[in-house]
């Protein structure tokens, strides 16, 4: 584990401009939750509740599945300000409720997707099209990791698994070293960590140096740039022999610290525990975390699926905020949560024995930030009163991942990679810094 001190004295590491964040946790909640049931309340819907909205006012709206003239439904859930900051947040979110004053609320996000796969690789790879690197390939490409025995580049995933697979922690056209490594929900975390039983970890370590010096040999007769993220995947996997058991040992964190994340019970447990890692990641140097629960994606019955989802990540996610700021590490991470879009204020209701959904909905969807430079205690954005638009500080996601690079020091501008001709970046030909969402705006 690093110390506190090093901790600091990596944020010093080369970066486009000062940093003030070192690590990035996202809370990836595919699937599409309903900010209009979460953190966008919309009373004026009641107005509304079983007719279709104004024409004029849906016309124009990318839909998935329903007709503009769809009904609305307005929100059964109970709203309430919460700290210092009278930040708006529904009863299934208590825990949340209590970090309001941690938390920048953003409302005003958009994207341009509708469906599930290109959604998420517009919020993760910054273009909807497969190929390109993730967010944290790109991260770890720019600022490298911190850990010479984890990867700076980890994803732990519980729940239904996300549409877009691992194409949402792919390296893309980036080298390999770079991509995301996923760690299993139970066994080894990573298949084939562990040694044969009688392999000693002196014959493992033989076994390797032969075959650097083939790789390096061919290395040099072929120019392959991928041999040497080959190389360095194995010595890599041979560190991380030592390193990964005691990250994975929990023995030294106290029983509070298990309580408070909703470790070992029901349902809690999975989201739970990968949150605690999270923590424990970011504590050992892991650059970026993505740490995805699936799926949100309520068309039927989505009263249920709000409910059972967030008594399984509502806890955790506001553990890790508590955790991470008693440590004095929240300054310091970037902890985000989200899903690719929101939901329609219109019903999907295709099924008469279950109860209503929701449709995907691109054009305006909630997301919370909180540490690592960001404003904290804070709503930015609007939304209108029937929650089809956004209408007051408006971000494209594309400006969401400027702002998370430039949290991180890094120029989104400038974070380029030679590919088929051209330099690509994160943000493709886009993207602003969101300067309402940062404690100190860029000059």
């Amino acid at each position: 584990m690093l110390t506190r001190r090093q901790l600091l004295q990596s944020a010093l590491a080369p970066t486009h401009f000062p940093a003030s964040a070192r690590a990035v946790i996202f809370l990836f909640m595919p699937g599409g939750p309903s900010q209009i049931d979460l953190f966008d309340p919309k009373p004026e819907l009641r107005k509304w509740h079983g007719k279709p909205l104004p024409v004029e006012a849906t016309k124009d709206l990318k839909l998935a599945f329903i007709k503009p003239n769809a009904n609305a439904v307005a929100s059964p859930r109970q709203f309430a300000r919460h700290g210092g900051s009278g930040a708006e947040i529904s009863d299934l979110l208590p825990h949340t409720a209590r970090q309001a004053d941690q938390l920048c609320i953003v409302r005003g996000v958009h994207t341009d997707a509708f469906n599930h796969d290109p959604g998420e690789l517009m919020l993760m790879t910054g273009s909807m099209q497969f190929g390109r690197p993730s967010m944290g390939a790109w991260v770890n490409y720019g600022l490298g990791s911190e850990s010479r025995n984890l990867p700076g580049f980890v994803v732990l995933s519980s729940g239904a698994p996300p549409s877009a697979g691992t194409n949402d922690w792919s390296n893309g056209f980036l080298p390999s070293a770079y991509q995301g490594t996923q760690f299993r929900r139970s066994g080894d975390p990573i298949l084939y960590l562990s040694s044969p039983e009688g392999f000693t970890r002196e014959m493992q370590r033989s076994r390797l140096d032969v075959i650097r010096r083939m790789n390096e040999k061919r290395r040099r007769e072929t120019g392959d740039p991928e041999i040497d993220a080959r190389i360095a995947s194995y010595e890599l996997a041979f560190r991380m022999q030592s390193a990964a058991p005691e990250l994975l040992d929990l023995s030294s964190e106290s029983a509070r610290t298990l309580e408070m994340y909703g470790v070992n019970r029901e349902p809690t447990h999975q989201y739970a525990l990968h949150c605690l890692l999270a923590r424990r990641m970011v504590e050992r140097g892991v650059r970026f975390v993505l740490v995805s629960h699936g799926s949100w994606d309520d068309h039927n019955d989505i009263d249920k699926g709000l409910d059972k989802n967030c008594r399984i990540t509502d806890q955790p996610s506001a553990a890790l905020i508590a955790d991470l700021r008693q440590r004095g590490l929240l300054d310091s991470t970037l902890v985000i949560w989200g899903g690719e879009f929101g939901r329609t204020p219109m019903t999907q209701q295709q099924r008469t024995d279950i109860g209503y959904g929701r449709d995907h909905h691109p054009n305006c969807f909630s997301m919370w930030l909180a540490g690592g430079g960001i404003r904290a205690g804070v709503t930015v954005g609007k939304t209108d009163e029937l929650g089809l638009e956004a209408v007051e500080d408006r971000i494209h996601v594309h400006d969401l991942q400027a702002t998370i690079l430039h949290t991180l020091g890094l120029d989104h501008l400038r974070l380029t990679y030679p590919h088929s001709g051209r330099d690509f970046r994160l943000t493709d030909v886009a993207g602003l810094v969101a300067r309402k969402l940062l404690r100190r705006p860029p000059a």
